[in-house]
């Protein structure tokens, strides 16, 4: 079994004295695993970071075995985003939402490429909080749980909605949504295309995400959502950026 692809890193663990094994988010086989011999050493180490583009190919006997990587570095950004404490944050958090979230060897080109878009805006630290936000809403929508926010789940109108049930994932309007606002998720401007963030918008948002990724994708496979997530938003609350 062989096959070559694109890739993004995920998660590193040392395997042995010499090896790693890897796991990386590929364009057209999803999130897969695989052992990188001398993956520690000097030359591999600086590749093999959680954030990095690497091309990979994938070698195993048979279908359901580890298998191992041969890599070549691609794009090496994470080494930019080391010096800013919320953008490795965000970096992490959304590496391990990817693994947690993403079922193993199955392609999720979308979520690929939004994961592309995110590492590419990790520098602008005004930007990349509602990327991360939009890019596990994009994740929950691959995963055939995507949140309905352009019509009134009640009255079918298409302005105005402000809250999201947390039962249906569809959105509500003011109006209907006013008796019910304790039970209610509320849904941030930036998510419907207002072009603006507002303040509080990315802790609404992150809450909005958090509470479906939760609920229907981890608590299923006795899953919850990664510590590496709940830094990211005390960074981001740190630096003013919630």
């Amino acid at each position: 079994m062989e096959w070559s692809d694109s890739g993004i890193v995920l998660a590193v663990r040392p395997h042995g004295e010499t090896s790693a094994i890897i796991e990386v988010l590929t364009a057209q086989n999803g999130r897969h695993a695989g052992l990188v011999r001398g993956g520690r050493s000097r030359v591999l180490r600086p590749v093999l970071q959680p954030g990095n583009r690497i091309a990979v190919t994938w070698r195993a006997r048979l279908a359901d075995h580890l298998g191992s990587f041969t890599v070549e570095a691609e794009h090496l950004g994470a080494g930019a985003v080391m010096e800013d404490r919320a953008a490795l944050a965000g970096l992490n958090s959304a590496c391990a939402v990817a693994v947690m979230a993403l079922p193993e060897r199955e392609a999720h080109k979308q979520v690929y490429d939004g994961f592309g878009i995110f590492l590419a805006a990790l520098e602008h630290e005004d930007v990349w909080p509602a990327l991360y936000v939009s890019w596990e809403a994009g994740l929950l929508s691959d995963l055939g749980y995507g949140l309905d926010l352009d019509t009134c789940a009640v009255t079918g109108v298409v302005d105005d909605l402000t809250h999201v049930s947390p039962r249906t994932g569809r959105a509500v309007c003011r109006e209907e949504a006013a008796p019910y606002l304790a039970k209610l998720l509320e849904i941030p401007g930036f998510m419907q295309g207002s072009g603006t963030i507002e303040p509080g918008d990315i802790a609404m948002g992150l809450a909005l995400t958090g509470y479906f990724i939760d609920r229907r994708v981890l608590w299923p496979i006795d899953r919850q959502l990664p510590e590496a997530r709940t830094r990211m938003i005390a960074e981001l609350e740190r630096v003013g950026r919630l």
